[in-house]
């Protein structure tokens, strides 16, 4: 007697068989992927479908299909022949300033070699010695006319919120900072700059959490749910 029984069930078991994963297509799965270097200065964007990488200041340009990663120690590799990249996941200086980045990029064009650094901008190791530019006060875009910074030094504050220049001592710990009491110019802006500067100075009359994003942004919030976001100026 013939038994089919044996061929009827190869379907069953195929469909338990897990498919191959696909290899992902940018770090971390991230939506796009950033690097960059100096000297020769060069920058590198993955996508899910694509390596664009512009070196020695913009002359030479490379854009491939993305081959997806290969798996290294502490990182991934794209090898698309006239490109090639690796990943590492480890500290690095971009070598121009003191910003940081969590990745250690290596990027072979052509057959040459440069490294830089990419991934999530690492938070400063200390507010001391950093500057920033207002992105927006209170939930409202910064006025266009009214650029707004603030630096800090070792002990100080100092900046400007849109009209009036303001200088003031601080502290930070645990990641709250507290500034005061702030002493201002007295200039009279009306409309939005003043608008701005007067939600910047409610921001700071209490203690302020700091909040460190992948893209290096920096968020204020107050106790009240006021907030800033200021980016860093290099």
């Amino acid at each position: 007697m013939l038994r089919f029984a044996p061929l009827l069930a190869l379907p069953a078991l195929a469909a338990c068989v897990p498919a191959a994963e696909a290899p992902p297509q940018t770090p971390g799965g991230a939506a796009a992927y950033f690097a960059l270097g100096t000297e020769p200065g060069w920058t590198l964007e993955i996508t899910p479908d694509r390596l664009t990488y512009n070196g020695d200041y913009g002359e030479t340009k490379i854009a491939v299909a993305n081959p997806g990663a290969e798996p290294l120690i502490r990182g991934s590799r794209y090898d698309a022949r006239r490109l090639v990249v690796d990943v590492v996941s480890a500290e690095c200086s971009d070598g121009m300033s003191d910003r940081r980045y969590a990745d250690r990029v290596t990027v072979i064009a052509d057959g040459k070699t440069v490294q830089g650094c990419g991934g999530a901008i690492l938070p400063p190791n200390e507010l001391a010695g950093t500057s920033w530019t207002f992105v927006s006060i209170g939930g409202v875009a910064v006025a266009a006319d009214r650029p707004a910074s603030l630096r800090f030094d070792e002990t100080r504050i100092m900046g400007s919120a849109g009209c009036n220049r303001f200088s003031g001592g601080y502290g930070v710990e645990e990641g709250v900072l507290t500034a005061g009491p702030l002493a201002a110019t007295k200039m009279a802006c009306p409309g939005p700059g003043m608008e701005q500067e007067n939600a910047f100075f409610a921001l700071m009359a209490g203690p302020v959490s700091l909040t460190f994003a992948d893209d290096g942004t920096l968020t204020l919030t107050g106790t009240e749910g006021r907030t800033a976001v200021l980016k860093r100026a290099i």
